[in-house]
């Protein structure tokens, strides 16, 4: 089996189509299923089951679809590193982040990026949560992640600044003249709370902390996206814990937690930086990124 057969394997699951597939691959339909099926034949049996619209994994498929996703993104991220090592201006750069960091920290570092290296193109994979990020960095996604520091992470990870998580509710709340609030202090407020929390041990944070301080948050609105969550609870709906960064160019009071809750923000990947990848991290250090503070560990 070849690299190639197991490339077109993944074009096949990702585009969910042959047709799809071959046109993104810019090869005959004909030969693309030739392919497929030499590839089935070393396997020992059928990894895709072709349906009435469309096509999905079989048991052995999926069995065998991981690794070669890991090849073929592996194969695609030596090229990439090879350039770079040469001394490369030109190319790709994949990023993998969080809905967070791709909203808040990483728009003014791309812009430096795209002023200052024209010539790399950057590719943003953006995910809900942290849990989804390392597992598409495992899978090799990407080049590089941008994030809270990832659990057990068996590669390179490196500090690049904090973040710092506030308080967020309107001018005109009585909260909003104090220098800093402790969550205890919240016991009778209700909350947004948004489906992108951070989960600890199969909980969701504020959950967890709040039991610490002896109450239970009752919950005003759920949203999906943090955007919508700072919006709400900037408009009064009820307070909100997020990162301060989130908050740029919004009209909220933002106030500190007593004690502090800070986390950094990390740059991860499964071998060395090289090249462009270790270009791109040292303009998120040098930029200062999330430099007043964030999340509860």
């Amino acid at each position: 089996m070849s690299l190639r057969q197991m490339e077109y394997l993944v074009a096949v699951v990702e585009e969910e189509s042959f047709t799809r597939a071959a046109e993104v691959l810019h090869v005959t339909q004909s030969a693309l299923s030739h392919q497929i099926k030499a590839l089935e034949r070393e396997a020992g049996g059928a990894l895709l089951e072709r349906m009435p619209r469309g096509v999905r994994l079989t048991p052995m498929g999926r069995a065998y679809f991981p690794h070669a996703e890991l090849a073929v993104r592996s194969a695609r991220q030596a090229r990439r590193a090879a350039l770079a090592a040469a001394g490369a201006e030109s190319g790709e750069l994949h990023l993998a982040t969080v809905h967070a960091q791709a909203v808040g920290i990483l728009p003014a570092v791309c812009a430096r990026w795209a002023r200052e290296h024209p010539g790399v193109r950057l590719v943003l994979h953006e995910y809900a949560t942290t849990d989804e990020l390392d597992d598409g960095m495992a899978r090799g996604v990407a080049d590089m992640a941008v994030g809270p520091r990832p659990k057990d992470w068996p590669g390179p990870v490196t500090v690049v600044g904090q973040e710092e998580i506030v308080l967020v509710v309107p001018y005109d709340d009585p909260l909003a003249a104090r220098e800093s609030v402790r969550l205890s202090d919240l016991s009778e407020r209700a909350w947004v709370r948004c489906g992108l929390e951070p989960v600890v041990g199969g909980r969701r944070w504020l959950d967890v902390e709040c039991e610490r301080a002896g109450f239970a948050p009752r919950t005003a609105v759920q949203t999906q996206h943090s955007s919508t969550a700072v919006r709400m609870a900037a408009a009064g709906v009820g307070v909100l814990l997020t990162a301060a960064h989130e908050l740029d160019g919004l009209d909220c009071a933002r106030i500190p937690t007593d004690p502090p809750w800070r986390r950094d923000i990390t740059v991860f990947s499964r071998v060395e930086l090289t090249g462009a990848a270790a270009q791109f991290t040292e303009l998120l250090r040098a930029t200062g990124t999330g430099a007043d503070g964030a999340v509860p560990r």
